[in-house]
């Protein structure tokens, strides 16, 4: 009997195709279980692998790999002890010896590495800029990572030292890099030939206190002229000398002809602070820059791609210039506007504004004063491909408008933010959300437990909202009349899901039925739902997020938790926990950032009838453990007093119940005998301390950031036997 043929398997394809296939995969734990398949596939995945994230020890060089001769990308910025210096001096002497040592550990990372285009490190010592990019002479883009302060040195010094190394470096992030805006322009008119290669360059950094001014705007762009994107914080309120008006804006419309991206934003925009609900949205002051000269800066870029204009100051009757996007920027897919007033103002069927920008695909608006539900449903109309939109500080929209907008959206709206609007709290917010509900994949909302009937009741709303009626209430019979556009709109075109559905805008019946919840989600469920975003104000509970809506969330892998406010306040929380048990319902959910960074209280001995930070932490890790969590990113809350976000002794025994964690980042300090209880974690594999707020501490002596105490820490946890 003739032997069976063996059956083909993928190790029988050319290793060209197979080599394709594996280079083909981006995830990190992808690629390394199929490096363990077979030495021929491991040495596929090393000559394929371009991008990789260094998290070793720096002192243990001898560990450092030599396989991944093929990457180009490579980030040094999270190598252990986390935020001290790569390459340093360790101590004074004559010999030189210490630059020696600098020098040495270049050179393995570059014979490690050879062909480096692209790099990633934290450098808060300025022999790292001296030595590390040098070593790679082809180097192209750099981001730079400093949360510490800024070293003793004369303006634009450490960016000689960069630029002088690099020669052919076209993209520069400083995003995250602790420096003054002074030592910008100086380093640049050094150095024209590196400032005339740069087509990318990111400034947009939350550490500027005051941001760029007119004249070092107008330095970086003359000696920046084929810049393609830029990122940048400014000052536009004209109480400071130098601020951003119109002069600056024309500047960078002539000397950047070529930008595609460019992103303006207010330095105060860049906190996390939330604003008031209940402002109207208009400042005292107006920005200084006129609708003419937004006209003449946007005819002047005509590829732009991306526009991001956050200001702090109003600006008023903006529409006319927005209309231009529409015919001077034809391809402008993302925009974000902050303060901008006037943005829609519909009368009758005609749109204007930002509603005539109709490629957009995402835009933002914050703190327009004037918008109203009727101009919100004129975007929804004009703006039809948005598959990303946030709204934030509106006052007056309502959730008859945010949900006809989502009605007229509901084929491309995927990603939504809903923030700090006073008639949108959780309910209201996803009640608004029912008609994309079933494809919406990202969502923030603000954790303000209203209900759909009180709302109501507050605002005298009606459920009859009519889109065949004016916006005086009569229906519309004329031809400039509002609702005679929608009036001509077949019903498949905005419920095309059922075409019961009519133009009467009943909140209970559109085409849902109860299914016994009670809250008339008529079974249906947010079944693409991967990240979930949230806001809450201290000393607010969790548990109420089923009952607002969101009940049901089969594929829900990641949330965000955001809590903000001063619990000095208060005396003590009106529960034992927080609620973090009402996720177990997410039976995906695998990633968590919990961000108590913005909870102000008492780090030490809090004042008789007040809770210290540690019983605060212990609130809010409460049940935490029964989450079946892979990664969790936490922020200690902090005392601004003494400038401490540490990890206390209950949060540290709450932590280490978290039995399924495989990777856990501390986003402040600890003491080395609290994260030794993290060792109890029995699949845990990469734990980390970062300091990545603005100031990091200074003092490396303190036993919560002592480099021997997290080497040690770590020599620990890498002992331990991983099952898998």
């Amino acid at each position: 009997m003739a032997a069976l043929a063996r059956p083909t398997i993928i190790n029988d394809l050319p290793d060209v195709i197979l080599s394709n296939i594996i280079a083909a995969v981006s995830d990190v734990r992808s690629r390394n279980a199929a490096a363990l398949v077979c030495r021929k596939w491991l040495v596929l995945e090393r000559a394929t692998r371009t991008s990789l994230t260094l998290r070793g020890n720096i002192r243990d060089l001898f560990m450092l790999p030599t396989c991944f001769r093929s990457v180009t990308h490579l980030d040094l910025s999270l190598v252990s002890p986390w935020g001290h210096p790569l390459l340093s001096p360790r101590a004074a002497s004559s010999d030189g010896g210490d630059d020696a040592d600098s020098i040495l550990i270049a050179h393995l990372l570059r014979h490690a590495f050879p062909i480096v285009t692209s790099l990633i490190v934290y450098a808060r010592s300025p022999h790292t800029l001296q030595f590390l990019p040098v070593q790679w002479p082809h180097l192209k883009y750099i981001k730079l990572v400093r949360w510490h302060q800024r070293p003793q040195l004369a303006s634009g010094d450490e960016f000689n030292l960069l630029f002088q190394g690099c020669p052919q470096l076209g993209s520069l992030d400083l995003s995250t890099f602790y420096c003054w805006t002074d030592d910008i322009p100086p380093a640049l008119e050094l150095n024209p030939l590196v400032a005339g290669n740069l087509t990318v360059f990111n400034l947009m950094n939350a550490s500027f206190s005051e941001g760029f001014k007119t004249d070092e705007i107008r330095v970086i762009t003359k000696c920046c002229p084929n810049l393609k994107e830029l990122k940048i914080a400014c000052m536009f309120d004209p109480m400071y000398i130098g601020f951003v008006g119109d002069e600056a804006l024309v500047c960078i419309s002539t000397n950047c002809p070529k930008l595609t991206v460019l992103h303006l934003a207010d330095t105060s925009t860049l906190s996390n602070c939330r604003a008031d609900p209940d402002e109207e949205g208009f400042t005292t002051d107006d920005a200084k820059f006129s609708v003419s000269t937004l006209i003449e800066v946007f005819s002047g870029l005509s590829l732009l791609e991306e526009l991001v204009l956050d200001v702090c100051n109003n600006v008023r009757d903006s529409g006319p210039a927005l209309e231009i996007l529409n015919t001077k920027c034809p391809k402008l897919r993302s925009l974000k506007l902050g303060q901008f007033h006037g943005v829609s103002m519909p009368i009758g069927s005609k749109l204007d504004g930002v509603a005539l920008c109709q490629g957009l695909k995402s835009l933002s608006i914050r703190n327009v004063g004037d918008l109203d539900d009727m101009g919100l449903i004129a975007i929804g109309r004009g703006c039809s491909r948005l598959a990303k939109f946030e709204i934030q500080s509106c006052k007056k929209i309502t959730m008859r408008g945010m949900r006809t907008l989502a009605s007229l959206l509901w084929k491309s709206l995927v990603d939504v933010r809903i923030s700090c609007c006073k008639n949108l709290g959780a309910s209201s917010s996803l009640k608004a959300l029912e008609p994309i509900q079933e494809r919406i994949q990202r969502l923030h909302i603000d954790c303000v437990w209203d209900s759909v009937e009180e709302i109501e009741n507050i605002n005298g709303v009606e459920y009859g909202f009519d889109l065949n009626k004016t916006n005086g209430g009569e229906a519309s019979t004329h031809g400039n009349g509002f609702g005679d556009t929608f009036g001509s709109m077949d019903d498949d075109i905005m419920f095309n899901r059922n075409k019961r559905c009519k133009y009467d805008y009943d909140l209970n019946s559109v085409c849902m039925e109860d299914n016994g919840h009670g809250n008339g989600f008529g079974g249906r469920t947010w079944d693409r739902l991967q990240y979930l975003s949230l806001w809450i104000g201290v000393g607010d509970l969790l548990t109420p997020l089923a009952a607002a809506g969101l009940e049901h969330c089969p594929n829900l892998e990641e949330i965000k938790i955001r809590v903000e406010g001063d619990c000095r306040l208060w005396s003590k929380p009106s529960e034992r926990a927080f609620g973090l048990s009402t996720l177990l319902r997410y039976h995906k959910l695998v990633k968590m950032h919990l961000d108590c960074g913005d909870i102000i209280g008492y780090a030490h001995t809090a004042p008789s009838g007040q809770m210290d930070l540690s019983l605060w932490e212990r609130f809010y890790l409460f049940g935490i453990g029964t989450l079946n969590l892979k990664e969790l990113d936490y922020w200690p809350p902090q005392d601004r007093d003494v400038n401490q976000r540490s990890l206390s002794l209950p949060a540290a025994g709450l932590l280490q119940e978290c039995i399924t964690l495989r990777k856990l980042f501390i986003h402040g300090t600890a003491h080395e005998h609290f994260m030794m209880f993290l060792l109890r974690i029995p699949d845990l594999r990469d734990v980390q301390l970062r300091e990545d707020y603005y100031p990091a501490p200074e003092n490396d002596m303190s036993t919560e950031m002592r480099s021997d105490s997290l080497s040690r820490f770590e020599a620990a946890l890498n002992r331990r036997q991983i099952c898998d």
